[in-house]
């Protein structure tokens, strides 16, 4: 897995906003990949009616909600971080685009993101016959990306997320709907929680993507739940991404990925670092000192995860 880093990115100017272009900033010095031009690919997903609102909300820099800010150049990174997703599907890469994609629905942005990247990116493999797991351990829920395939069964959606936060839910009882029943996997985290807890989440939900056998992995990756991320209150830390990484390398044959949230400018190139060596199977860059969670969080994840246990074990062996 190589980095796809193109300027282009930057074009996309949010002004006094947490998702900015100084997120990638820390990348300049990558060689540029130049970002294929995605436009074909959005009506996967999105409705043309959506597309041109975007496309005018751009020219005029206008917000398209209270969250989500655009500018002139907003609609070309937009397209090329679409561009940018699809070719690391293809690839094995990991896409470092902006603005990021897993909470805009097929006629809605919300929470920073325009076009869909990830679920543009999956929709494209699953009509090529493909099966696709979407593993987003992103510390918000990707609401677009998890109402986008919450009634397939060709699309696998598993979210690891802050409960409550933004959006305002995920909670377990949400498992998908008629033929996509049990296809969507839930696990909601307290805040506060740890690395402990975070990486006993991720095996907990393992085996059921396992289970599934899913052809490609997308991985929505966001580093928000990082302990000194702005927007979350989750405290991960760097070598929690390069275990995960090394686990779905060890269990998984194609995996790509594409960057979602990360507001932290010093944290983000080291997480990405230590996901982008667990997949690569090298030696972790960036030691971290672990974290711990309190009993009483233990206690609150251990509720969360048997609810959710509950909801899925008519479809899936634990």
């Amino acid at each position: 897995m190589k980095l796809l880093y193109d300027p282009v990115f930057l074009e996309h100017d949010t002004g006094m906003h947490p998702e900015n272009p100084k997120r990638l900033e820390p990348f300049e010095n990558l060689p540029t990949t130049p970002a294929p031009n995605g436009e074909r690919y959005l009506t996967l997903i999105h409705s043309p009616a959506y597309i041109d609102k975007v496309r005018h909300a751009c020219e005029f820099g206008i917000h398209l909600d209270a969250d989500t800010a655009t500018s002139p150049g907003s609609f070309e990174a937009a397209i090329r971080a679409v561009g940018a997703t699809i070719q690391a599907s293809e690839q094995g890469d990991f896409a470092l685009v902006r603005p990021p994609g897993h909470h805009a629905y097929p006629e809605k942005a919300s929470g920073f993101c325009l076009f869909n990247n990830v679920s543009i990116a999956a929709e494209n493999l699953a009509r090529q016959g493909k099966k696709v797991l979407i593993c987003d351990f992103d510390g918000h829920l990707g609401d677009g990306t998890s109402a986008i395939f919450y009634e397939s069964k060709q699309v696998m959606y598993w979210s690891m997320h802050q409960y409550p936060a933004f959006p305002g839910h995920g909670w377990t009882n949400e498992t998908g709907k008629g033929e996509g029943k049990g296809y969507t996997l839930m696990c909601p985290l307290p805040p506060n929680s740890g690395d402990d807890i975070f990486m006993d989440a991720f095996t907990a939900f393992l085996p059921i993507a396992e289970q599934f056998q899913p052809d490609v992995v997308a991985v929505s990756a966001g580093f928000d739940a990082h302990q000194y991320d702005l927007l979350l209150d989750l405290r991960t830390t760097a070598g929690t991404y390069f275990k995960i990484g090394k686990m779905l390398r060890e269990r998984f044959g194609h995996i790509f990925a594409t960057l979602e949230g990360g507001y932290n400018v010093e944290e983000l190139p080291l997480c990405v670092d230590n996901f982008v060596a667990g997949i690569n199977g090298n030696a972790m860059p960036h030691e971290e000192k672990p974290t711990e969670s309190t009993l009483q969080i233990w206690q609150t994840y251990e509720l969360n995860l048997q609810s959710a246990i509950l909801q899925l074990r008519p479809y899936w062996k634990f």
